[in-house]
């Protein structure tokens, strides 16, 4: 059987060489007799995974020796408590921008252990574009602010880095992290969930600043408080040992690509053919500021939302999978991460054009 073209949000596609070697690698892991998933964590054999894995994503995401990089639990869901947590300090608050779903969840969780400044929302055009920066009432006392680059739910990205003064820059880049070359020193904290670019679900990778560790509450639980886990090299428990081991593999593969810079030009040809097919053809429509149009999740509705359902249909039986759209927004939305090749969206543009001819 042949393997599909999977849109998928997240979990989302993986590269079928990475697949491909872990399925070689499944019951005998480099002669040692046994799986990755079998190994202590605290064996020789997984440490050198480990290392290899941190040292391969600092090369390719430009990470100085002034951060710490983190393998953790819970995925990005559990950080939108684990970053006030540890951040908030004697801060009475934090700054957070509201440019979608996510956003608002990060708002709603941090809401829970201080103040939260909404310093700029775009909700009120149904977060369909970004506020200027110009107009954004930020706090120079603030413990961080926080926004969230690419906005899976809704398919709205940043095309710019905010510039947040001498406070700590946070960033949820569950979607968009080594999508394509980003300057990490502009930020206080990266965080992203695993299961979009990097890896399967359950792992959560953190990019913290040294010199934000050691302020946690002091009612901060051991697995969230960034200094334990950072001082005991994300080990403080038994880590996401299998998830960790093909984030490391994925990294190997984005290295033999070309790293993150070639990656941003496959991502923005990609990205740039399916906006422009959409475009083009009166059938399908982006409702998104074209300014502020996503790289990685491309939402778009049909003519007639009565023909969603065939389009659906159409889609899986030809191999082009889970392209409905969040069940809060509707319509459809391809998701064209790192390992969603160009193949895949050519295949797409190509299923559309023959459903417009027939239904439009």
């Amino acid at each position: 059987m042949s393997r599909a073209f999977n849109f998928c949000a997240g979990p989302a596609t993986l590269p079928e060489a990475v697949l491909k070697q872990a399925r070689d690698e499944m019951l005998d892991w480099r002669g040692t007799g046994m799986s990755v998933m079998e190994m202590s964590h605290r064996s020789d054999d997984f440490i050198s995974i480990a290392e290899t894995a941190e040292k391969d994503l600092r090369e390719l995401a430009g990470v100085s020796d002034d951060y710490a990089v983190l393998f953790m639990q819970g995925g990005a869901s559990s950080q939108f408590a684990t970053i006030p947590l540890n951040l908030l300090g004697d801060k009475a608050s934090a700054d957070y921008v509201n440019t979608g779903i996510w956003s608002k969840k990060a708002i709603a969780e941090a809401k829970r252990y201080g103040g939260v400044n909404v310093v700029a929302s775009s909700e009120d055009s149904g977060f369909t574009t970004i506020p200027d920066q110009s107009a954004w009432n930020t706090h120079a006392d603030a413990a961080y602010l926080h926004y969230t680059p690419n906005e899976t739910i809704g398919g709205l990205e940043y095309d710019f880095v905010p510039d947040s003064g001498s406070v700590p820059l946070v960033a949820d880049m569950s979607s968009n992290m080594l999508s394509r070359p980003v300057d990490v020193s502009r930020f206080g904290l990266i965080y992203a969930g695993a299961q979009k670019n990097i890896g399967p679900s359950g792992l959560v990778v953190v990019i913290i600043r040294k010199d934000l560790l050691g302020k946690a509450r002091k009612e901060t639980p051991t697995m969230m408080n960034y200094q334990v886990m950072a001082e005991n090299g994300s080990m403080y428990n038994t880590p996401s040992t299998y998830s960790w081991y093909l984030a490391g593999l994925v990294f190997q593969w984005l290295k033999e690509q070309g790293g993150v810079t070639a990656m941003g030009e496959i991502n923005a040809r990609k990205a740039r053919k399916l906006y422009d097919f959409i475009d083009t053809n009166d059938f399908y429509a982006n409702p998104i500021d074209p300014r502020f149009r996503s790289w990685m999740n491309v939402p778009f509705t049909l003519a007639d939302d009565a023909l969603n359902g065939a389009f659906l249909n159409g889609a899986d039986a030809r191999g082009l999978l889970n392209l409905q759209g969040h069940r809060s927004v509707g319509g459809m939305r391809a998701s064209i991460y790192n390992a969603m090749p160009e193949a895949g969206v050519d295949a797409l543009i190509q299923y559309m054009t023959e459903f417009a001819k027939e239904r439009g």
